[in-house]
């Protein structure tokens, strides 16, 4: 059974509150859970302490289970400094414009500098 550390949304419509669960990775974002570890509460201010809520011990306990947290929430075990803080993915790089736009641009600069 693969196991994730995961994200369950819960709260009103506008009014996100997310609990932070051990799952199986089968099971439906808000469906079946193992245990409660934790909360995120996005609608607090990032310098508030109830933002983010921790169970430390018992997440340590399920990562030597073999649970993989998403994204998302190993950032949080990294900013409280549970596990390692994770390699961010890289931001896509904008396209560059196409030929034709390249050359204008040469042809203008060359215009504008002689």
């Amino acid at each position: 059974m693969a196991l994730k550390i995961r994200l369950a949304r819960a709260g009103a419509k506008k009014r996100p509150y997310y609990h932070i669960v051990v799952a199986d990775s089968r099971s439906p974002r808000d469906g079946r859970f193992i245990e409660k570890l934790g909360s995120y509460n996005p609608m607090l201010p990032a310098e508030h302490e109830d933002r983010v809520r921790l169970m430390g011990e018992r997440i340590l306990h399920w990562v030597r289970q073999g649970a993989l947290p998403t994204e998302r929430v190993a950032k949080f075990l990294g900013h409280a400094g549970i596990a390692e803080m994770p390699v961010y993915r890289e931001q896509p790089v904008q396209s560059a414009p196409k030929k034709k736009a390249q050359e204008r641009a040469k042809a203008a600069a060359a215009a504008a500098a002689g």
